[in-house]
């Protein structure tokens, strides 16, 4: 059976203010909260509406996946999304336990309306929403400073796009790296505007806090192990992007949709889990890019496995991947 909207979070922490504001909307759209817990944090999620998966039943799911994530890592969210595969959900929505609805959030469609970015290499999003010294988690700070990444005709008309992945900012605490909130931190909100699409070729990373998918691009929530916990969804939206360019889709950014009130962080911390992102997300990007990938839905699993051998064969993940992302594409077969 389908069921009208799946939302999925991973937490180690009792229902937060977030949370609940998400059972609000899910309430209303008929909804339903998959949330997967880890070592630490609850037994038990005694919230309407929210379905809680332990370590313990994580463990007894049949996926061969699995036996083989590490604990005490943001990505064993992957379960979550193979437990909505195998419920057949028709649309997926991620986010995380600090990301409130706002008064804006609504539920997407795989047609929507946006503005077509001019293409470039790179696209700095959150300055098309408010031109001010910002960047998403992600971006090479080589380019911060580059005015062709923000440059945009706000009054471009809008215009209709099949969009199997569509990713929502954040008000409040928007997602920025280490490097912005140890120099510039201070509350952020963006005004609202229109949504944007960036066509194939032009790269813009884009988180797992208020994203949207459609099953052509499933295969792509995929969530690596074996890399820091802060680049984990940033090497995911690379290796996401470059495989939905082979089925001739771009990326849309909708305004603000939620708000975050962002848990504790140690910004040193951050930092160093980035480090990787500040040295090679450049040449991840270029190496993804000279990729000879196949056209099709038929070969978006194959596209994936094939980014993250390139991805091991220049060192920039370790071998210990591939068997994961084998064992996740396995289990998505088994559900088709």
């Amino acid at each position: 059976m389908s069921i009208s909207l799946t939302a999925i979070i991973t937490t180690i922490q009792e229902p937060t203010p977030s949370v609940l504001g998400l059972i609000e909307v899910l309430n209303r759209s008929d909804g339903v909260l998959l949330v997967i817990g880890d070592k630490k944090g609850p037994a038990k999620f005694s919230v309407p509406r929210a379905e809680f998966f332990s370590l313990q039943d994580q463990q007894r799911l049949p996926f061969t996946l699995a036996p083989r994530l590490p604990v005490g890592h943001y990505a064993r969210k992957n379960l979550g999304y193979l437990i909505a595969f195998s419920r057949r959900a028709s649309f997926l929505y991620e986010t995380d336990d600090d990301n409130a609805p706002n008064g804006a959030w609504k539920i997407r469609t795989l047609q929507t309306s946006a503005q077509k970015l001019t293409p470039r290499p790179w696209a700095n999003v959150y300055r098309f929403f408010r031109d001010d010294l910002i960047w998403p988690r992600g971006f090479p700070l080589d380019h911060v400073n580059d005015p062709a990444t923000f440059a945009h005709d706000a009054k471009a008309p809008l215009e209709s796009f099949e969009c199997p992945i569509q990713q929502g900012l954040a008000d409040q605490s928007p997602d920025v790296d280490a490097v912005w909130r140890l120099l510039l931190n201070r509350e952020f909100n963006f005004p609202s505007g229109q949504s944007v699409w960036l066509p194939p070729g032009t790269w813009c990373p884009f988180n797992s806090q208020t994203t949207w998918w459609w099953p052509i691009a499933y295969p792509l929530l995929y969530l690596p192990s074996h890399c820091s916990f802060r680049m984990t969804d940033i090497w995911r939206s690379f290796i996401a992007q470059r495989c939905l360019w082979e089925l001739g889709h771009g990326l849309v950014f909708h305004p603000p949709e939620v708000i975050q009130e962002r848990n504790l962080h140690d910004f040193m911390r951050d930092f160093e889990q980035e480090v990787p992102g500040y040295l090679h997300n450049q040449q991840i990007v270029q190496m993804l890019a000279d990729l000879s990938l196949v056209s099709g839905a038929g070969s978006v699993a194959d596209n994936l496995i094939s980014c993250y051998e390139a991805m091991v064969a220049k060192s920039f993940i370790p071998p210990e991947e591939l068997p994961l992302v084998k064992a996740w594409v396995s289990d998505m077969d088994s559900l088709r």
